[in-house]
């Protein structure tokens, strides 16, 4: 086979006291972010921390409704608030993690295909990677360079309590 390339690449720390300290500090705002959750419903927190290209960072949790199509994931809320408040400044990265009250998360959670689409239109719209941390509670963090390399991942239900 011929011109054959690696498209998804992602490092996996599983020390996570080996993570790079802005890395940790994105992550420690996405923990702080899913406990502002309205998750009424699901039980299931979501924060998302989103670092711009200018330092400043924007954050979002999920939020629920009794009609679940009108709710609104941590990730896009995130992205939807940094994009209304800094409407040209591209976006770096993103720090994704959740908070399972039944169970410790012990793997990461992946954005769901909604929140893929619209992140990786801001790649498009920038020109530029956004590069992403996906975490769970305990467990290894995973360090992707693009919302790109994501697509073989999916968020399924078994992160749900």
């Amino acid at each position: 086979m011929k011109n054959l390339t690696l498209k998804s690449e992602v490092l996996v720390y599983e020390d996570r006291n080996e993570l790079p300290e802005e890395i940790a500090r994105l992550l420690a705002k996405a923990e702080e972010a899913a406990t502002r959750a309205y998750a009424q419903y699901s039980h299931f927190q979501v924060g998302a921390a989103l670092l711009l290209n200018n330092g400043e960072v924007v954050t979002g949790s999920n939020q629920e409704n009794a009609v679940y199509p009108c709710g609104l994931c941590a990730e896009r809320t995130a992205a939807f608030s940094a994009s209304s408040l800094y409407p040209e400044v591209p976006f770096h990265t993103l720090a994704i993690t959740a908070i399972n009250p039944v169970e410790p998360l012990k793997e990461p959670v992946s954005p769901c295909g909604s929140c893929r689409q619209v992140l990786y239109e801001y790649e498009q719209k920038f020109n530029q990677p956004i590069e992403v941390i996906l975490s769970g509670q305990v467990g290894p963090v995973y360090r992707f360079r693009s919302v790109a390399d994501l697509l073989p991942y999916t968020f399924h239900a078994g992160f749900l309590p």
